[in-house]
């Protein structure tokens, strides 16, 4: 007795000369409750799989206008979702093989058995919905891990929140703002998993990281011998981020012919590789990120405005660490929680003059560099708590003027050892820093500052090192 089969409901594309054939195909499709289209002529068939409606392709070997393998290689080729299905009266151990290097799933002998070619169906099927299960659930994780990675309580990140939940649910373009290192990813990432394109990918590229000669095949893509060094097409991140989210950070690196090009793609909502004839009709939603105040690169030229204005349809501002008050704080014991956890260490406490090093610290680097500096600590630490001594034995010497502009009073009330502080500041910075300099910045005066320096044993040799070494060649 033959088990019964559960009814299915994807759609299926056949492709063969033969009448007999194709109605026998169409039939067994359709007695397992999928829907099933024929196509008789190769190009034919080829146009309609390329639509992106089918779930499944089944192609004779031999056909009047061209042969199935390669319709297999442009499936393939056009980077499309498509598991394929080769049929032939031909039983070749070579035919097979080359199928099978062409991307075929599987391949299939007439005169087949009913149940044999089902179960063919069956398994091609399944392996599709199988694979696009697990990009869902990866997708669903990452939707749980970027909802929970934003954190902070103060108001600007508050707004961040607020607008984040506003326009979620549109489709409107955004573009996020901010300081490197302030989580300009991460506000991207929260949109697109609060959209209803969560379900589709999240594609993020850095348009500062790649020369512009790339930039443009990653991008749009291009076909296999566009351009030399093309040995295999390519459908492009705009194509990868179908019915999801293009996260395009630093987009004020973008060179001006590409410019062009993504406004085109924007407004036209259709994508043309390199080299190819074929234009892709493209739904995705651009979510932008610069570092760089782009009002000011319109106005020197550098950036567009149609595009500026096609991408700014939403703005969000991202405020730098040093703005963001007890944020730091919070920030600074999420890390050192999750990088015990994850080192399998005892989860330290932060002393009071720990705390006070955090706020008073300007954070050049955002949270991006606390998070880095607060991995170190914890790895090269074992104490019950870490201190500001601990932090400052791991925080690398900055090859450029990099402190705060000011030390200000509230820093420096929430430090319970300012002097050890001010000390080690001093030991810190006091070849980059003239006295008047160092003496502003912390907010105390000039002879206060050499009586603690006698007091350390810090007293100045000679006169201030240049700022740079181009300092000394132009003297």
């Amino acid at each position: 007795m033959k088990a019964s089969r559960l009814p299915r409901n994807e759609r299926i594309l056949v492709i063969d000369d033969d009448p007999g054939v194709g109605e026998s195909v169409r039939l067994l499709i359709d007695s397992i409750g999928c829907q099933s289209e024929i196509a008789v002529r190769g190009a034919d068939g080829l146009a309609r799989a390329q639509s992106g409606e089918f779930d499944l392709l089944i192609t004779d070997l031999r056909l009047p206008d061209r042969d199935g393998l390669s319709i297999t290689r442009s499936i393939k080729e056009a980077g499309l979702d498509l598991p394929v299905i080769l049929m032939t009266s031909f039983s070749s151990l070579d035919t097979a093989i080359e199928a099978l290097r062409c991307g075929a799933l599987d391949y299939i002998i007439k005169p087949f058995s009913n149940d044999d070619f089902l179960h063919a169906i069956e398994r091609a099927l399944d392996e599709r919905r199988i694979r696009r299960e697990n990009a869902l659930l990866k997708r669903s994780l990452k939707k749980a891990f970027a909802s929970n990675r934003i954190i902070g309580d103060s108001a600007g990140i508050r707004r961040v929140f607020e607008l984040v939940a506003k326009v979620a649910g549109s489709d409107a373009n955004v573009l996020i703002q901010g300081e490197s290192g302030t989580g300009k990813e991460l506000v991207a990432q929260a949109i697109h998993y609060a959209s209803p394109r969560a379900e589709g990918p999240f594609v993020p590229i850095n348009c500062g990281a790649i020369p512009s000669e790339l930039l443009e095949s990653e991008l749009f893509g291009h076909t296999k011998g566009a351009y030399t060094g093309a040995v295999a097409a390519s459908e492009g991140l705009i194509r990868e981020a179908q019915g999801g989210t293009l996260f395009l950070d630093e987009i004020s690196e973008l060179a001006p012919a590409l410019q062009v090009k993504l406004l085109r793609v924007i407004q036209e909502k259709q994508v043309r590789p390199l080299g190819s004839r074929h234009v892709y009709r493209t739904d995705v939603r651009f979510l932008a990120a610069t570092n760089r105040e782009l009002k000011q690169a319109l106005e020197q030229g550098q950036f567009r405005a149609d595009l500026f204005y096609r991408l700014n349809v939403i703005n969000i501002h991202v405020p730098p660490l040093r703005e963001r008050g007890n944020d730091v704080e919070i920030l600074a014991r999420h890390f050192i929680e999750m990088h015990c956890r994850r080192l399998g260490k005892r989860i330290p406490r932060m002393t009071e003059e720990m705390t006070g090093f955090l706020h008073a610290y300007p954070w050049p680097g955002n949270v991006r560099e606390l998070e880095n500096l607060i991995e170190r600590a914890v790895i090269l630490t074992d104490g019950e708590a870490l201190s500001c001594q601990d932090v400052v034995d791991v925080a690398p010497v900055s090859d450029h003027r990099s402190p705060p502009d000011k030390f200000t009073e509230e820093a420096l009330e929430q430090a319970l050892s300012i002097e050890k502080y001010i000390e080690e500041f001093v030991r810190r910075y006091q070849h980059q820093y003239s006295e008047s300099e160092l003496a502003a910045i912390l907010g105390i005066g000039r002879k206060a500052l050499w009586v603690r320096r006698n007091r350390w044993g810090l007293r100045r040799s000679g006169t201030r090192p240049p700022r740079h070494p181009a300092a000394d060649a132009e003297a």
